[in-house]
């Protein structure tokens, strides 16, 4: 069964039955719909919004309401900001996130904010910078902390914290029914893995063995970003993020210091896109397993 194709700013496509993406060109942001006999849960919300009105419209226009659930698949402001429209539009739907997300919501996006204003920030000059100033802040009110079932009715929905990976608190939304899981930034088509400020390099592979599990060979693969995947796809990135954990230990056990490690060796990712991993990576080493720098 070949993956479904899902292009930018093309509207709600369905996946799987009942199953349905919606791609945003600004951010490149796929987010989805998984739809039963007693409503239907969102997975993200989007940038601004803008954004998310949009979404929450065409939800309304295929008929595919009552929203019961939004679930966060993390706390990054892109997947987030618009929780007050769905919170208003369906003023009886939870807002549910992994417990660590939910906690740092407010914070993650008022330090956001404040990066829109540095120089090079690549939003001072989008036509979307006021609706990131502008959107209320509106964080999951419901949290789990590893593992909840959503009953739709006639299907259920999983959503697993399956340890930390890109933040502390992703989750991914398992539709065993429909052979489908949307895994947040657990997972990136349109770029390398997002290795961020907030990030889990030495813990990110064992979180995506977690995930491969629950995959089947004709499985669809949402990810936070880009076009759907499948288990083939996860497998390799999974592979890259576990060579970027081995080869961060393996280095600082050599005496090699996070300075120097990016040009020490070979990774599987561009190295500008790294520079958290390295640094992340050396924090989070147990006592002990850093040697001196070589002489």
């Amino acid at each position: 069964m070949s993956d479904p194709t899902l292009e930018p700013d093309t509207g709600l496509v369905e996946l799987r039955p009942g199953c349905w993406g919606w791609r945003t060109a600004f951010a490149d942001l796929t987010l989805g719909v998984v739809t039963g006999r007693d409503g239907a849960v969102v997975v993200d919300t989007g940038p601004t919004e803008a954004h998310a009105t949009a979404f929450a419209d065409a939800i309304e226009a295929r008929g595919l309401g009552p929203v019961v659930a939004v679930v966060n698949t993390h706390v990054h402001w892109d997947h987030v900001l618009g929780n007050a429209v769905f919170a208003d539009r369906w003023p009886d739907a939870v807002v549910l996130a992994q417990e660590n997300a939910a906690a740092a919501t407010i914070a993650h996006v008022e330090e956001f904010r404040r990066t829109l204003a540095e120089p090079g920030s690549p939003y001072a000059a989008s036509e979307h910078l006021d609706g990131l100033r502008t959107a209320r802040v509106r964080p999951a009110t419901d949290t789990l902390s590893s593992a909840r079932v959503l009953d739709l009715g006639d299907r259920y929905v999983e959503v697993i914290h399956p340890g930390p990976a890109h933040t502390d608190g992703d989750v991914v939304v398992h539709v065993p029914d429909a052979a489908l899981v949307f895994v947040g930034d657990l997972v990136e088509e349109s770029a390398p893995p997002s290795y961020g400020e907030d990030s889990f390099p030495l813990t990110w592979h064992t979180a995506l063995d977690l995930v491969v599990q629950m995959l089947p060979e004709h499985a669809v693969v949402v990810p936070g970003h880009g076009a759907p995947v499948g288990r083939a796809f996860v497998e390799e990135q999974r592979g890259g993020i576990g060579v970027v954990a081995t080869t961060i230990s393996d280095l600082a056990g050599r005496g090699i210091s996070p300075g120097d490690a990016l040009g020490a060796s070979t990774w599987p990712f561009p190295v500008e896109a790294l520079e958290h991993a390295v640094r992340r990576g050396y924090a989070h080493l147990p006592r002990g397993a850093r040697q001196l720098p070589l002489a």
